[in-house]
């Protein structure tokens, strides 16, 4: 289902990043309908149509990640909070920046993005799933890969800090890749 619903009926927008990409959500609610909209990358996923209730939750996924926007009265005016997997935006973004090292390379003038999943250890590249070779050596492991035929590895190595943990670097063909700041937003139309 593709929306051909306007911009201008969008009451709330969140933009994520996750493994598989960057994502951008956009809700619509007809205040006097109570009609919702929840438009994911520019396709509609979900649309109640005319209903009584005019707050309430709207479940559907972002990838295969769990999402609901709840509505809910303020006096007059309404509030939109987004959940990911039953946390709010924001927690949720604290804990996938915890669980995930990003990097935006650009090889050949092409931008790219890397992520690494230090959970799982998998690595994404452009929102695809690699198949990856680890390696353990002298100073931590060394995770192997390529992108466009150049040589790509990630190496962990200790911190010797308790607080820090393994840090996570990336090389292509030798030269240190700096981590990317990636900021999530929530725009109110």
């Amino acid at each position: 289902m593709t929306s051909e619903i306007d911009a201008y009926d969008d009451v709330a927008q969140w933009d994520l990043s996750l493994p598989d990409g960057k994502h951008s959500v956009r809700f619509q609610h007809g205040t006097t309908s109570g009609r919702r909209v929840v438009i994911v990358d520019g396709k509609e996923v979900r649309n109640t149509g005319w209903q009584f209730k005019l707050v309430g939750k709207e479940s559907f996924l972002i990838g295969k990640h769990r999402a609901c926007i709840i509505i809910e009265a303020n006096g007059l005016n309404y509030t939109y909070i987004l959940e990911v997997d039953g946390k709010s935006l924001k927690r949720f973004v604290e804990n996938r920046k915890k669980a995930c090292r990003t990097w935006l390379p650009k090889i050949n003038g092409v931008p790219h993005r890397v992520v690494l999943e230090r959970d799982s250890l998998e690595v994404w590249l452009d929102g695809e799933k690699l198949e990856v070779m680890g390696e353990f050596t002298d100073q931590g492991t060394e995770t192997h890969f390529s992108i466009e035929n150049q040589p790509a590895v990630i190496r962990a190595v200790t911190s010797g800090k308790r607080r820090e943990g393994i840090i996570y670097n990336l090389f292509i063909s030798d030269t240190q890749i700096p981590d990317a700041i990636e900021e999530e937003s929530h725009n109110w139309q």
